[in-house]
């Protein structure tokens, strides 16, 4: 409290040495109408002559307005506990912005059902915010709420994926382009001879744009490298094991030469536990994410590498780059990416998400 004492004080001083109420002195800091041009040059000009810096947190707290706002991310589901870290992060910044007035609103969606997305947006639009922290995972869908947080004017910031030619303040998370660039890497270093198997789980698999761009970077790498080694691709649409396990069989008999597995998110526990099961030994396999499925494998041996890019500090930055921007007034970075991190089994125990 003593910085909004102290801020009160000055305006006090300004509005004793011009003879003019608080409110007035109100009314010029924050530029509106009903002061004349006289009283005006006065106040500015007492303002210079102390040197005085409005802090803006203080001015917030002064005037007891809650500023409001409000996540939209993937809900914790029995497939993946992914969004549980950039929630822990989000939870993590909302402590520690509380006690300046800030309330937060969370909205959550099934990651495969992008109609529970939209009805979501639609609820979230029903309320007064200042900022929006959304994860955009359905392309067109995220850019027709975009458009409309844009018409009503409210700032929004994108965590974990990005979405190219918008107007949000930022994105924090990682480049999936060089994601998928860096898989490709790894398997060209690893094994000479034989087929890729690229696998993509997800019923939205058409509207998921990390998943796109983490492709489109694998593919690159050997295309820009001119390497010449055959990429076998597989949509897994139905995201239950049996469904999986069905069509992995599937592939792989038919593909007898496939050397290395590349899964294009969380789910690559998944074709670890269907590697386990049908007792294959040859197949490298790589995958994403810090989660306690994935490193049981990871352990084993079964999945060799992890990419792992901090998502629960993804959640934590998004949430202070609002705070930062609209009630600091910062300037704040329009891209912060996120390392891109190589887990494995003998460092994984040191990795902090």
């Amino acid at each position: 409290m003593k910085k909004v004492e102290e801020e009160l004080v000055g305006v006090k001083e300004i509005a004793r040495r011009a003879n003019v109420s608080i409110a007035t002195v109100d009314r010029v800091l924050h530029n509106r109408t009903g002061v004349s041009e006289k009283t005006k040059e006065k106040i500015n000009s007492i303002i210079q002559e102390l040197d005085y810096q409005p802090n803006l947190l203080a001015r917030r707290l002064a005037s007891r307005k809650a500023i409001q706002f409000a996540i939209l991310i993937p809900q914790i589901s029995n497939e993946t506990d992914f969004w549980q870290a950039p929630l822990n992060g989000i939870e993590q910044a909302e402590a520690e912005i509380i006690q300046y007035g800030i309330k937060l609103d969370k909205y959550f969606f099934d990651l495969n059902n992008k109609s529970s997305f939209v009805k979501q947006t639609q609820v979230l639009l029903k309320g007064n915010l200042d900022g929006v922290l959304l994860a955009p995972s359905f392309i067109e869908e995220s850019i027709a709420f975009t458009k409309e947080l844009q018409k009503r004017n409210i700032p929004y910031i994108f965590i974990d994926s990005d979405i190219p030619n918008q107007e949000s303040l930022s994105f924090i998370g990682p480049d999936l382009f060089q994601t998928g660039y860096l898989a490709g890497h790894l398997i060209n270093y690893l094994f000479e001879s034989g087929k890729i198997l690229l696998v993509n789980i997800s019923k939205e698999i058409d509207n998921h744009h990390h998943l796109l761009r983490k492709e489109e970077g694998f593919r690159t790498y050997f295309q820009k490298n001119n390497i010449n080694k055959e990429i076998v691709k597989i949509d897994i649409r139905k995201t239950d094991y049996k469904s999986i396990k069905k069509n992995l069989a599937k592939i792989l008999t038919k593909e007898k030469d496939v050397k290395a597995i590349f899964v294009t998110n969380s789910r690559v526990s998944y074709v670890a536990h269907f590697i386990e099961e049908s007792s294959i030994q040859d197949k490298l396999l790589i995958g994403f994410d810090f989660l306690n499925e994935n490193i049981e494998y990871l352990k084993k041996g079964t999945i060799d590498f992890l990419i792992c890019q901090k998502p629960q500090e993804q959640g934590y930055r998004g949430i202070m780059a609002l705070y930062n921007k609209i009630v600091q007034q910062a300037p704040i970075e329009k891209a912060y990416f996120m390392p891109i991190d190589i887990v494995t089994k003998e460092n994984y125990a040191f990795y902090r998400n």
